[in-house]
């Protein structure tokens, strides 16, 4: 009898990836509150636009990922996150400390390739 559990490993890696993102995106929460609005601007787009821009893909395409409701689409702004922590926050780091940006961005981008899978919203 053979087992194949492609559903399962999708679930996984949407809950582990994403819920493991969340405890990044949600300390940042706060600092929406704070005044002046303190943050990287890797993109050249403003402080306040650009911790929007890091809410979103890790806070709030996570929380869609988890779920499992459009997925494909969540992934989206969760892989352009870490792009950019990995390509532009962290250009001239090293691979050590690059490298959470990294994994986050493989999962994403795996994640973005084959769906959230049957155990998701986007299946029921």
């Amino acid at each position: 009898m053979k087992k194949n559990f492609p559903d399962l490993a999708l679930l996984i890696i949407r809950v582990g990836a994403a819920g493991l993102m969340l405890t990044h995106g949600i300390p940042k929460i706060n600092m929406l509150f704070a005044s002046p609005i303190q943050f990287a601007d890797p993109i050249g787009v403003g402080a306040t636009l650009s911790l929007i821009f890091a809410l979103i893909g890790e806070v709030i395409a996570p929380i869609f990922i988890i779920i499992g409701f459009k997925t494909k689409i969540a992934a989206i702004p969760a892989i352009i996150t870490m792009a950019v922590a990995a390509f532009v926050v962290h250009a001239n780091d090293t691979i050590d400390i690059k490298e959470k940006a990294l994994l986050f961005l493989i999962c994403f981008v795996a994640i973005f390739l084959a769906g959230a899978g049957k155990y998701s919203v986007d299946k029921k």
